[in-house]
């Protein structure tokens, strides 16, 4: 082989060796390149696991047991009311004083807050009803609404609410969780005193809660609140008991109400609502808060269930709630043990009058005396004698501790019926000896007509013969119902003519619960410019199976 093809084959090797060496760093740094991409598209954490969304599976305890439980006994309470300028007047319950509720707002204007907001919780809304005069098609009156919680409690559709709820109500409706429909409702009894009432709805076969014992609760226990605040229905709250037997003041105004105080969250439209304990019974009937913002502020007060026990069964049983009264006036508090000591007594309740011809002077008891005990229970505070008393059954006999110039004695006592003795005690007029006063005539159906003369025909451009005036209809009415409205002219029922109220009186006394009924009725016209022509309008219903006529 010659030189030259020797260096010739030299070179090509060497030239091979470079392209076989570029190959080879070309082949690599894509390898790396691409492999450094995939694992930066990958994974920004290389080291982190990705979560996984498990199955769904309903997770329980003991207060979502409890809230599914006692859902459907709760219910949510509307109401309309038509204010009377000249008959109504604004109720406002008592605040809580300051040492119930902490330090007083630092000026007047947060106190008027204050007031304003308790009134707008409890009270029912005042006005005028714009009725001086009448005139053919006057407007109808104003209306305002108000929201409140009830808890159902008999399956027959009776429920347990607030009186302030419920007071004043020209219409009460009731919803239940999950059902659209609005079920009129009655009342069937209050308690101002309590701040209680019981309202029914003609619906069977409800989920009546489970009523518990209040006198088992402790400072501490859990406390589950449901209602309906600011009309959102079937919201729960929980939190735990923080007192009992919480006195707000007020005096004899509140004389029976000992609430349970919680910091379950309660806000305005919870009142009438459960407070339930962790068994799922009813402990408390929701009631009011204490607040300076006017919304939860971790004080509510619940009136406790052994208290509206009794409330409910008075006013199934007769209607309204009697308590018991034996016509004494006591001293306040203030000072007790130092004047009950100048008397001869260490503990008691200073009488400083005795109703005449009441109970406590039947049985001898004088001005002066101090009440230590009742059928051997101490009385040591106002408080206790009014609930002693209270609670006692009318006609019972109490044997009442007293000591008298100090020496002791025992008086046996009948219990009075408080509304009577209250009302001999204010009027000076027992209440069998008051002269009965003259009833308004019952105008079935909720309104009241009069006759129409030729004048008033003439006036209002009247052409029909016959027929009886609307003179008004009473709000929550069978005939507000059916869409009658003042200055309408009813000429016919049930295709029979209406030529006066005894026609009209005649036909109604006919008709039972549950019958068709049809009026015809002359209505004036509303236009741009005022009344027009008469139209025949034709309202019907059936006869309601309730009182509410």
């Amino acid at each position: 082989m010659s030189f030259y093809d020797k260096v010739r084959r030299q070179k090509f090797l060497s030239f091979s060796l470079i392209l076989f060496t570029l190959a080879i760093g070309v082949l690599i740094g894509t390898v790396v390149q691409t492999g450094a991409k995939a694992a930066k598209e990958s994974a920004v954490a290389a080291d982190a696991t990705p979560l996984v969304i498990p199955s769904p599976v309903q997770l329980q305890n003991d207060f979502s047991k409890i809230a599914k439980r006692l859902e459907p006994s709760v219910v949510n309470i509307s109401t309309e009311y038509i204010p009377k300028s000249d008959t109504t007047t604004r109720k406002t319950l008592p605040r809580p004083n300051s040492r119930n509720r902490g330090a007083q707002p630092p000026d007047d204007e947060d106190d008027n807050g204050m007031q304003q907001f308790f009134q707008r919780f409890f009270g029912g809304p005042g006005g005028g009803d714009g009725s001086e005069g009448f005139q053919f098609g006057e407007p109808q009156d104003s209306r305002s609404a108000a929201l409140g919680s009830g808890v159902v409690v008999d399956k027959n559709g009776y429920i347990l609410t607030n009186n302030h709820v419920v007071e004043k109500a020209s219409r009460i409706k009731v919803k239940f969780t999950n059902d659209p429909t609005e079920y009129p409702a009655t009342v069937i009894g209050t308690d101002k005193d309590t701040d209680l009432a019981v309202i029914k709805v003609d619906k069977k076969n409800l989920m009546a809660a489970k009523i518990g014992n209040s006198e088992a609760l402790q400072v501490g226990d859990w406390a589950m609140a449901i209602g309906s605040p600011f009309g959102f229905q079937a919201t729960v709250t929980v939190g735990i008991v923080s007192a009992l037997s919480r006195d707000l003041g007020g005096g004899e105004s509140t004389a029976f109400q000992h609430f349970i105080q919680t910091d379950a969250a309660i806000n305005p439209g919870n009142s009438g609502g459960p407070l339930i304990n962790m068994s799922g019974e009813v402990i408390g009937i929701n009631t009011m808060i204490a607040s300076r913002s006017g919304g939860y502020q971790g004080i509510g007060f619940a009136m406790p269930v052994n208290t509206a026990v009794k409330v409910y069964n008075d006013i199934i049983q007769t209607g309204h709630v009697t308590r018991g009264s034996i016509g004494i006036q006591f001293q306040p508090d203030d000072n007790a043990s130092e004047r009950n000591k100048v008397y001869g007594a260490d503990h008691g309740v200073f009488v400083t009058s005795v109703n005449a011809d009441g109970p406590a002077e039947k049985a001898g008891m004088k001005a002066e005396d101090i009440i230590t005990d009742i059928n051997g229970r101490p009385v040591r505070k106002g408080q206790d004698l009014i609930d002693a008393v209270a609670d006692a059954q009318v006609g019972a006999n109490l044997k009442v501790g007293i000591i008298r110039d100090k020496k002791p004695m025992t008086l046996n006592v009948v219990v009075g019926d408080r509304t009577k003795v209250l009302s001999e005690l204010y009027t000076g007029v027992k209440p069998d000896e008051k002269e009965s006063s003259a009833e308004g005539t019952n105008v079935r159906f909720g309104m009241s007509v009069q006759a129409v003369t030729a004048a008033e025909r003439q006036r209002a451009n009247l052409k029909v013969n016959g027929g009886v005036l609307v003179a008004s209809v009473e709000a929550g009415s069978f005939a507000e119902d059916l869409g009658l409205q003042k200055g309408d002219v009813v000429v016919e029922l049930n295709r029979q003519p209406i030529n006066s109220t005894d026609d009209l009186k005649r036909v109604q006394g006919n008709l039972k619960p549950g019958d068709a009924v049809v009026f015809k009725v002359m209505r004036r016209a509303r236009t741009s410019r005022g009344t027009g022509d008469w139209q025949s309008f034709f309202p019907s219903g059936q006869v309601p199976t309730s009182e509410r006529q």
